[in-house]
């Protein structure tokens, strides 16, 4: 289908052109929403920069649905990875209609930027890519577990604080003790909040240990999947049935749909 071809592969010269002004469009678009975050630019050319924000959603608004229209499948394209980041580079927008001041975030359309490893034929990147994300999910299991062991550690040590301390330090309930724990823990150290009582340093001081101790756990965890992790070559063509991108540079099936490539 010659518009699936223009709109989601890069391998003929309109199909590239199309991904070169969509990532230009997209890198405007953002700069339009940070530029009329600055009061003194606001002031000068906030009606130009409204008007360009509302050209680029329509535009954008267009692109996801035509997206939606080429592949055969469009309900599994729009619960796809790019499909939900299509989706939300244009609600802001509408949903500011709504709420006043939610512009902002159509930042999240820099996702959208991810696409010109393919479209640049950048395979390295995407096969390194792969591997990372082989190795996070992997590891997703472990890490939430170590997640679990760190939470429960903080709601100890801050019900420990909030009795130690009590309201007259500032740790005026449990909920703020624990935002202390946490804050302590990952070695963050706003100081808003600081034991007073010499029992309540010695506490603090053993969890600014621990803390050092425990930034080391998720990284070695990642680090020992990586390692295992294998690269493999990965393809830079989208599946006709559901969009779906990523495959083994050899697949000649979707490996979520199980559609012809």
């Amino acid at each position: 289908m010659r518009l699936h071809e223009v709109i989601f592969e890069a391998d003929t010269p309109a199909g590239k052109a199309f991904d070169i002004v969509l990532i230009w469009a997209i890198i405007l678009s953002i700069a339009a929403v940070i530029l009329e975050s600055v009061h003194s630019i606001r002031n000068l050319y906030g009606d130009a920069l409204y008007a360009i924000e509302w050209f680029f959603t329509v535009l954008f608004t267009i692109e996801y649905i035509l997206r939606l229209i080429c592949v055969k499948r469009p309900a599994k394209y729009a619960v796809s990875f790019f499909g939900i980041v299509d989706l939300l580079a244009i609600l802001p927008t509408y949903a500011s209609i709504l709420i006043p001041g939610s512009q902002p975030l159509l930042t999240i359309r820099i996702l959208r930027l991810l696409r010109i490893f393919r479209i640049f034929k950048l395979t390295a990147y995407l096969n390194e890519a792969k591997v990372l994300i082989s190795a996070l999910r992997a590891s997703r299991r472990k890490i939430g577990v170590f997640l679990s062991a760190v939470f429960s550690i903080a709601v100890i040590i801050g019900s420990f604080m909030y009795v130690i301390e009590g309201e007259k330090n500032g740790f005026t309930d449990i909920p703020t003790s624990i935002y202390w724990a946490i804050v302590t823990l990952t070695t963050v150290g706003y100081g808003d909040l600081s034991p007073q009582t010499p029992l309540g340093k010695a506490l603090a001081s053993v969890l600014m240990i621990m803390g050092y101790a425990i930034i080391a756990v998720p990284t070695g965890i990642v680090s020992v999947e990586l390692s295992q992790a294998s690269s493999k070559a990965v393809s830079t063509q989208a599946c006709p049935e559901c969009g779906a991108e990523g495959h083994d540079a050899d697949a000649q099936n979707c490996k979520y749909c199980g559609a012809r490539l």
